[in-house]
């Protein structure tokens, strides 16, 4: 997948300026694509460019104008050709991995700290997430709204993110407490470091 569908996407729901897509991009969309600031704006240059979005100016009064994007005919048909490729299978790449992989080979305490920091920073996620749930659905009980909802795709995303959230936060939380019983019982040669 290329940035370019993942800000298609994100601009299905209407017109962004491009501060606008980040935000929607911190909050929803990060759960499956991250990007920054920076390369949000390249892409959404790039995609104009190619037809894919149209831009407008918006003059505002009190503030600087600001030129929002909406997506062309062109970008759904772009972005229907996507949704019909095969997917890529998904993969991890988590330089903390690297780090547990290998705890036992050169120590632990750092590792375990990292460990609680991502469960905490986890926690903060999930609370944002349910958060979004809660928003998206409105009044609705979450099984009626994954029957009737509207706009079902931002919610769907944001259920995967809260599952993959939560069970990053456990993992993380087993982990740590297995690495400080392996130190504390003085189990592997690096356990302390």
């Amino acid at each position: 997948m290329a940035l370019r569908h993942a800000v298609l996407a994100a601009l299905l729901d209407g017109e962004y300026s491009g501060y606008q897509l980040a935000k929607a991009f911190d909050i929803g969309v990060a759960n499956f694509w991250h990007a920054l600031p920076q390369q949000l704006y390249a892409e959404l240059a790039r995609l104009e460019k190619d037809g894919l979005v149209a831009g407008r100016q918006v003059v505002q009064e009190t503030r600087p104008n600001k030129r929002v994007f909406r997506v062309t005919d062109a970008g759904r048909a772009e972005l229907e050709t996507f949704a019909a490729a095969p997917a890529k299978p998904s993969f991890i790449r988590d330089d903390l991995l690297v780090k547990v992989h290998s705890a036992d080979r050169v120590g632990t305490t750092a590792v375990i700290g990292q460990l609680e920091e991502r469960a905490l920073a986890a926690d903060a996620r999930i609370e944002l997430l349910d958060a979004l749930l809660r928003q998206l659905r409105g009044e609705s009980d979450e099984e009626e709204f994954l029957l009737r909802g509207e706009r079902i795709g931002p919610y769907l995303t944001c259920l995967r993110g809260l599952a993959f959230e939560r069970e990053h936060r456990d993992w993380c939380r087993r982990i740590a407490a297995v690495l400080r019983r392996r130190a504390g019982a003085g189990a592997g040669a690096g356990a302390e470091r």
